[in-house]
This record gives C-alpha cells, structure tokens and sequence, in this order.
C-alpha cells in the first residue's frame, strides 16, 4: 500500500476507530489503490457512488431522530437491545455510547473518502465536463451533510477540510475540534458550491432518484442555518466554560439575532428553489373506483406527503430499504380472516405515546387543552361514535372521548381501537377496516414480541397499498428526509424569531394547515382559544409555530432535534411513557392509562459523549460538558 494510503489510516485512526481493511472495503472491486480508483471514468464513478454509500439510515432505528426520543415506544421484548431507547431512557454512556457516530457507522471515513474523490477527479481523462462538475457538487453536499450530521449530536467537531499531507507531523495529525460557529461556516460554504452544480430536478428518474439536487442542498442549508440561530448554538451560557486551549468558546455565549435572519433568507431561498424546481404540497387525487369523501381525501393527503412514492412534496428522499422494516412495524393487523401463519409477518410493534395522543389539535385547529369548546377534563371517558364521526371511527363503536373531534392529522397519523384505516385492500372509504385493540380481538397483543404497548400505531408511516392478506406485501417509498411542509414551517419560524409575527409568518403557517383542513391561525384561535391574542405575540406564535412542527411531521424524526436546537428536551423527556391498558377484553378496563416507562434526560444529554478510547488516541479532543 503506498504511503499516501498509510497516511491517511493514521489520521483516521488519530480520530477515530478504523483500520486497513476498512478502508479496503470502502474502495469498489477490491481496487487497493487510489492510482487505480481514478485512472479511469468508469472507476472513478464507483468511487464516487461509494460516498453515498455512507448516508445515515434515516428510515432505521440507527437513527435517533425516529427512536431516542419520546414519540415512539417498543415493549419490554422488541426494544430490549434497542439502542435509542436506551438513550431516551437517560442511560447514555462514555465507554460505548449508543449511537455512536463518532468512531461507529463510518461517519469519519466517508468526509475522509469525500477528500479523496475531490482531490482526485480531476486524474480521470474520459470524463465529461458537465459530468465531472455535478460529481464534485454532488461530494461537497455529502461533505457538508456528513459534518452536519455529527454538528447536531456533538455540537463543535474537526473541520475534515481536506486529507493531511503525507509530510505532517503527529501533532497535525490529531485535529482538535473547531467552534460550532466555524463549522457552521465551512458546512455552509461547501453547500453554496455545491448548489451552483447541482441540477434542479432528477432528468433520469430510472437511474438518479435519490441522488441531490438543487433543493435539497438549499433545503439542508435551510436547516443548518436554522440549527446555528437556534437556542442550543445561540448565545446558550450552559456551555460556558467548554472551551479549546486557547480559551475561546466551543458554542458563542452572545446571542446573535441576525442568526435568525439569515436563516429566515436561507429558508425563504430553499423554498423559491423548491417550488420552481416543481415541489408543491401533495394532494391526495382520489379513487379510480370510489366517490371518497373530503375527510378521506384530507387523510390519505397527509398521509400521502409521506408513503406516497418520490410525491411533489418530497424534496429529499432516501430509497433506504430499511423504510420497509418500519412499515413492516408500524402496520396494524386488521382482518380477522387472515390464517396465523400470515398474521405472524407483521410485528405491529411500533409504538407513538400517549403523549403524541395529546399533541394534536381540536378539530377547531387549536389545543385541545385551549379549545373553549372541548371537554378537556373528560377526554379519558368514555363515548359512542355517531354519524358524524364515521370517517374517523366506526360508528357505533365505544373508544376515549380523547379520540373525538380532533383534526385530520389526528387521524391520518395515528390508529387506535376503534378507528378507521383506508387502504390495505379496501378503497371504499363507506367500508373501511376498523382497529379492534382490545385483548382478544384482531389488532391486540398476539404474543410477547408483536403488538403495540401503548395502543396506538404510526398510521401515516404505512402505504395505503400495503396488504396483510394471503400474504405481507408492501409497497415500498423513499423515507422523506425533508419535505417542503418542513421548509414553510422553518420559515415561518425564523421570521418570526427575526422579526415576530406578521402576515408572511401566518402565511406560511396557514399554507401548511389548510392542506390540513384547518382554517387559518388568526381564526382560529381568535374562534376557539380561550388564549385569542396567542398569535399576535412573539413569544405566543412560537409556542404555535413549535406544535405545528410537533403535530405536522410526527413520527418522521424531526421532533427529537427540534425540541434539542430548542433547548426543550428537559421539559419534554423527564416524564412518564403512558398508554392504554392494552391487556384488558373490557372498554372501562382497556381505557385506563398506566405508565409503562420513562424518559430521563440531563443537560449533558443534549451532547453526544466522545468515547474514551479516541480521546486516548487524540488528547486534542475536549470532551462534552458533564461526560
């Protein structure tokens, strides 16, 4: 191996845990050497599809957003070993932390082989022009977004800018972390390049779906800034003190509102390049062989901007097969015909909250807790669907009073005994398949590994096509890592902390809830909330602005980085996992609420632990306050 090579183990090493033959691995066809790797396009190509080889699998439980927070919950048996859950649980640790992207899941060594590519696609004589510019665009978005990847959980980290030189010394070697501000700046630097390349759609969907463009580069820019303005980097004195050798400050101690403001332009830049490049909100377009009605067509659009393949609304999707293993988790058994040996192919077992339950609005498009309407104090007993339910539940059927008149996102995002599911083979929405949870019955608890703990499933994770009959068949989707209703709430949000709230704030909140059936926020609250002036104040629209994130994209791992940039995860986390009696045959007996677990989190939880072994190796390395 050539000494070049060497070098470059040696620095990977310094940072983290790799060896030789990983980094063999990562090299297609067993190429062993860079000379090789570029001496021609089609070699180089392989090397290049490599790097996104390393993306993160947003649509897994390796992803903390979906599953070390508190929206989703697994019984004692399916979340034994489960890594996230361990982190909501307050048992983080420094010897191994779980989830560890420092020196697991070849975070480091993909920004490594980023380096390499870009500092050697310009050998290969046989490449197009064109071709040769989106490549290098393509590599410094990935750059970027592996560096912001590890920004969220560690907050200041080395700037892998490029590959040291063969003559550096160790000291060179053992890179130091840099200020979040810094990194911030690089991340964003490398993402206005890459913009410039990119093309603004996919030209070749048969060959190019999943690989960037345009939007999304400016959408994860969007975030990035949005993340730097946010409370965790911004001015947040609990990090005083967690400074490098030099005494200056790892994350700022002054905040700084024009933060906000270049994050309501990097936002408002996103989605003027989104909708040009064709991303609209997704509408559900209706049976081919059934007259729904509008309460059908709402859900299955909520529920569509989700499952619906590579929609309009999808702005960065990854084509991860692992989404399959979530839709395999989340759906719910519901035909009573189906023999056992089928049934078994489902696990049911992913689990929202009960405080997801709560989460969601009135059907006045307010908190339930602040509808003047809604009968808070009694949403645990007991009551009958009507007529005017028979969309959501089936009539006739006795559930929580929590489960009535609450809005369509209510609805297309959860399923609970008694509620309705369209799809899964039966596009009549006047004969829909009806969740029965009780003990017993279709939807319960069939052994100790495949059921929901809390009653509830993430309805709006499974496809409408996805059937439990003779068979399990799925239909599969690219996970939406960002979709354009993020981009109008981010929006919305930034200008509201730049410049509090105004009618382009409302706008861009209105744009989201009317797809949602909801009139607008000014309305509604001046309708129904018993706090009316709760929009017309700064601090008032972003606790509004903050649920709508909350209820718009629960379940698609974006609440547990929200509440974290928002500096909320204490409020939020150190509190009961509750849900439904779910062993219980009788209605009073299965809607008593008991707790099944708890979450527990510290301020040091808001920064991931450097494992102990690499600050051996690298002594660089400042570890994350109270770790």
């Amino acid at each position: 191996m050539k000494a070049k090579n060497i070098k470059l183990i040696v620095l990977s090493t310094l940072l983290w845990t790799t060896s030789c033959e990983k980094y063999i691995d990562v090299v297609p066809d067993n190429i062993a050497t860079i000379d090789i790797a570029f001496n021609s396009r089609v070699n180089a190509e392989r090397f290049f599809y490599t790097l996104y080889g390393y993306m993160p699998e947003h649509a897994s439980t390796s992803n903390p957003g979906l599953i070390a927070g508190d929206e989703i919950w697994l019984n004692d048996v399916a979340g034994r070993d489960l890594p996230g859950l361990n982190i909501a649980r307050g048992n983080q640790r420094v010897t191994t932390p779980y989830l560890n992207y420092w020196s697991g899941f070849g975070t480091f060594i993909a920004l490594r082989d980023c380096n390499i590519f870009l500092e050697n696609i310009d050998r290969p004589k046989d490449i197009e022009a064109h071709e040769r510019e989106r490549w290098i665009a393509e590599a410094k978005f990935l750059k970027a977004y592996y560096h912001f990847w590890l920004l969220r959980m560690y907050g200041p980290i080395p700037i892998m800018d490029e590959n040291i030189s063969v003559d550096s010394d160790i000291e060179e070697l053992r890179k130091e972390r840099s200020p979040v501000d810094e990194a911030v700046t690089y991340i964003v630097s490398l993402l206005d390049e890459a913009i410039a390349d990119l093309p603004p759609l996919i030209q070749n969907p048969g060959e190019e779906l999943g690989r960037v463009t345009q939007p999304v580069a400016a959408a994860v820019k969007a975030k990035v800034l949005m993340y730097a303005a946010s409370p965790i980097f911004n001015g947040n004195s609990q990090y005083a003190g967690f400074t490098n050798d030099e005494g200056e400050d790892y994350i700022n101690q002054t905040f700084d509102a024009s933060k906000w403001e270049k994050a309501a332009v990097a936002c408002k830049e996103a989605i003027d390049i989104a909708e040009s490049s064709g991303h609209s909100l997704y509408t559900y377009p209706g049976s081919a062989q059934f007259e729904l009605s509008d309460s059908t067509i709402v859900k299955m659009s909520l529920r569509g901007a989700v499952s619906e393949k590579w929609n309009p609304e999808v702005i960065w999707g990854s084509a991860n097969p692992t989404a399959g293993s979530l839709q395999n988790s989340s759906f719910v058994r519901v035909d009573a015909g189906v023999k056992a040996e089928v049934v078994e192919r489902v696990n049911s077992n992913w689990a929202p909250t009960f405080r997801m339950a709560e989460l969601f609005y009135s059907s006045n498009g307010v908190p339930i807790e602040e509808d003047k309407a809604y009968n808070y104090s009694g949403r645990m007993d007991l009551r009958t669907a009507g007529a005017d339910h028979k969309y959501y539940i089936q009539e006739g059927y006795k559930t929580a009073a929590l489960h009535f008149d609450r809005e369509p996102r209510f609805y297309s995002s959860l399923a609970f005994d008694g509620g309705i599911i369209y799809g899964q083979g039966r596009k009549n929405d006047k004969d829909p398949w009806v969740v029965q949870a009780k003990s017993g019955q279709v939807s319960a608890r069939i052994n100790s590994y495949q059921y929901s703990v809390t009653g509830y499933w993430p309805k709006k994770l499974i496809h409408e096509d996805d059937i439990l009959a003779n068979n399990y068949t799925q239909e599969t989707y690219p996970w939406p890592i960002i979709r354009l209703a993020d981009l109008y709430l981010l929006y919305a949000e930034a200008l509201n902390e730049s410049g509090g709230p105004g009618a382009e704030v409302y706008q861009y909140i209105d744009k989201v809830r009317e797809r949602a059936g909801l009139e607008g926020v000014m309305t509604s609250w001046a309708n129904y909330s018993n706090k009316p002036g709760k929009p017309t104040s700064k601090d008032g629209l972003r606790e509004i602005i903050h649920q709508e994130r909350l209820i718009e994209l629960a379940f698609e791992g974006h609440r547990f980085w929200d509440l974290r940039r928002w500096l909320k995860l204490e409020a939020y986390m150190n509190s009961d996992i509750k849900g439904w009696d779910i062993d219980q045959e009788s209605d009073l007996e299965y809607y008593r609420l008991r707790t099944i677990d708890r979450t527990v989190f510290t301020k040091k939880d808001y920064l991931w632990p450097i494992p102990e072994a690499n600050l051996i190796v690298n002594p660089n390395l400042d570890q994350a306050p109270g770790w």
